[in-house]
């Protein structure tokens, strides 16, 4: 019989999780005495059963509004330990009894990103099907360079990339990827290929036998794109930052001009950088528009859709990637939109054998010629890593588990809550929202007017008191540590909430708590006047 939640971490709960029996024993038995030791095999049993009962008794309880979000500590209360929870190496072995507490602990003061009100970054939630895909991982153990040790999971990292290459839009002679240690390395993988594409001598001669480069990304683009040029050498001063409109997505005429007036300077570009889904307001960048002045000159055209690719999935929703086909390379995280455990990030490339082209080193050791199978399998030589985790087995189960529809209504739920928090805020005389227009992804940003600032006028006074109101909200949140979300300034705005959407445990009613919780916790804030400080 099926059991609800409660009941299930109930039956887990912390006063149970050991048997008489194996708790009287753990206080004696060290790591020594788990497999391969010799009769080990009971112990080692015994133990994963009791750390399996922690982790599910975390899981139930991320799922169980009642519970908080995080039990909140600074830094200094951590390393100085808490109820028996040390943060300090010893030098002899502690016994299993301790080691399980410290699960449970590292546990008990995390944050619970699956949570239904977890609200503060664009990877969130907890994937029950991920999540044992990620358990398989680490138990399988294995390293992604060559077939001969990864013979399935190389497989199903081709089977992938060609199923996100096809959702892009690429034919089936298209196409090339990897999986990456997250977006800022897909992202540098995108300019590392650009320039070898365009300047293959770079990868024996350096930087030094080029002339100047200079690549364009939009003044709301990840910072990835400007760190991707400094650990090229090609320096951050040579990242063009291209105007954006008021909702944050690149102007055209705008990127024209600045290609036009780096080729006047002697300068030489070879990349843009178009953004699908930027971090704060979640805008898209016109790709089509793009796309056509990078045709005009000649230039590799990115697309950073690690937020926005995830809408791909959705027919209601993909039209705003439209274009994207037309991209040079695309970098797309399953860890974000599709809900996937953290890592899960992906750099597509059209041009097949250019991955290889770029970083193949033909280290004998690893990837010999004369193997009795098909070494085009040995993928180690595409990447700039030698080792490399598997990402890719969670979000294969993912998809067995859902279906390309099961990940589509996903997608739009997430679009929904925030179209339901859009609404609700238009509705409230105690915020504001950033935009008054509907939010093109699950990116909702506004802020809350307490009682003392509704009467004041716009202007500077109003501004530097309003730009403290967040940080104070925010402190006071995670203190009670029944909720979480994200703040910041951008440009000439104040300090604004960010709440995004990527958990499908979240429901209007988690929306709705939100807002009252902000309400309730910003009601009575005070902000002094400046000649008041």
């Amino acid at each position: 019989p099926q059991c609800s939640v409660r009941q299930l971490e109930e039956d887990v709960s912390p006063s149970r999780l050991m048997s008489h029996k194996f708790r009287a024993l753990t206080v004696s038995l060290l790591c020594l005495d788990l497999l391969p030791a010799l009769s080990g095999e009971d112990t080692t049993k015994s133990f994963f059963q009791e750390l399996v009962n922690i982790l599910l008794s975390y899981v139930c309880k991320s799922f169980r509004r009642s519970s908080k979000v995080l039990d909140f500590h600074h830094p200094h209360q951590l390393r100085e330990g808490l109820e028996g929870f040390s943060l300090e190496l010893p030098d002899q072995p502690e016994n299993l009894e301790q080691l399980l507490v410290d699960c449970r602990d590292t546990l008990k003061y995390g944050v619970k990103t699956g949570h239904p009100r977890f609200f503060n970054q664009l990877s969130s939630g907890l994937d029950v099907i991920g999540l044992a895909g990620e358990w398989l991982t680490s138990t399988a153990n294995t390293n992604m360079f060559t077939y001969e040790v990864s013979p399935v999971f190389i497989l199903m990292e081709e089977i992938l990339l060609k199923k996100m290459q096809e959702i892009v839009g690429w034919s089936e002679e298209e196409g090339d990827g990897v999986f990456c240690p997250g977006g800022t390395m897909s992202n540098l993988y995108s300019v590392l290929l650009a320039r070898y594409h365009f300047f293959p001598e770079v990868k024996t001669k350096g930087m030094t036998a080029l002339p100047r480069l200079i690549l364009f990304t939009s003044a709301h683009s990840h910072y990835s794109v400007k760190k991707s040029a400094a650990v090229l050498g090609i320096g951050s001063e040579n990242v063009v930052v291209v105007k954006c409109n008021d909702w944050g997505k690149m102007i055209p005429a705008e990127l024209e001009s600045s290609i036009l007036t780096a080729k006047d300077q002697g300068c030489v570009p070879f990349y843009v950088n178009a953004t699908a889904g930027t971090t704060v307001y979640g805008a898209f960048d016109p790709l089509n528009a793009i796309a056509d002045i990078c045709e005009s000159h000649g230039l590799w055209l990115h697309v950073d859709a690690a937020w926005g690719g995830g809408l791909l999935m959705s027919k209601r929703h993909r039209v705003k990637l439209q274009g994207i086909e037309r991209a040079w390379s695309v970098t797309w995280n399953p860890h974000k939109m599709m809900g996937a455990p953290l890592q899960c990030s992906a750099i597509l490339v059209k041009k097949r054998g250019l991955l290889k082209d770029c970083n193949q080193m033909c280290a004998e050791y690893l990837f010999q010629t004369d193997k009795h199978y098909d070494t085009s399998y040995d993928t180690g030589d595409k990447t700039i890593q030698c080792g490399r985790h598997v990402d890719v087995f969670k979000l294969w189960l993912m998809w067995k588990a859902k279906g390309s529809e099961g990940f589509e209504s996903q997608v739009n739920k997430c679009l929904e809550n925030a179209e339901h928090l859009f609404d609700k805020l238009k509705q409230r005389p105690d915020f504001e929202l950033v935009f008054k227009s509907k939010p093109e992804h699950s990116n909702v940003c506004f802020w809350y007017i307490p009682p003392s600032l509704r009467n004041m006028s716009p202007g500077p006074e109003r501004n530097r008191r309003l730009h403290e109101v967040a940080p104070k909200i925010k402190a006071k949140m995670m203190e009670q540590g029944m909720a979480m979300i994200g703040y910041q300034p951008l440009g000439d705005k104040v300090n604004f909430f960010r709440c995004v959407f990527s958990n499908p445990a979240t429901q209007t009613e988690d929306v709705d708590y939100l807002l009252e919780e902000i309400a309730s916790l910003g009601h009575d804030i005070c902000i002094r006047a400046e000649t008041d400080l």
